[in-house]
């Protein structure tokens, strides 16, 4: 693994945001929901595509803060594009356990 330098990681905007919705996603390759997130006034609403779905249900996504990398180039997939990243931890089996605040905080918050 390579070393970033101070720089390089404060470029990474990961920001605090709030799912709105929740749709199932039948054309993604790998199981997968489409996510509509808020990320507060000044970054607005984003859509993501994550793989959460082993561990995850819809209705337990809703209202949910997740933490998500802000700054990547739009990925198409399929259809969709997706505009973050939404990030967690990626178990041995694939399974993804999503990182988020232990407290109910402002959307759009900069992680650091």
């Amino acid at each position: 693994m390579e070393d970033l330098n101070w720089s390089e990681f404060e470029r990474v905007e990961m920001r605090v945001g709030t799912i709105l919705e929740v749709h199932d996603f039948p054309e993604a390759r790998k199981p997968a929901y489409q996510l509509i997130i808020d990320f507060g006034t000044e970054i607005g609403i984003k859509k993501s595509s994550a793989q959460i779905t082993k561990r995850y249900q819809k209705e337990d996504l809703l209202h949910r803060q997740i933490v998500a990398v802000v700054n990547f180039p739009k990925k198409q997939i399929g259809k969709f594009f997706s505009e973050c990243l939404v990030l967690g931890s990626v178990g041995a089996e694939g399974d993804i356990v999503l990182l988020a605040p232990d407290f109910k905080v402002e959307n759009g918050l900069r992680i650091g």
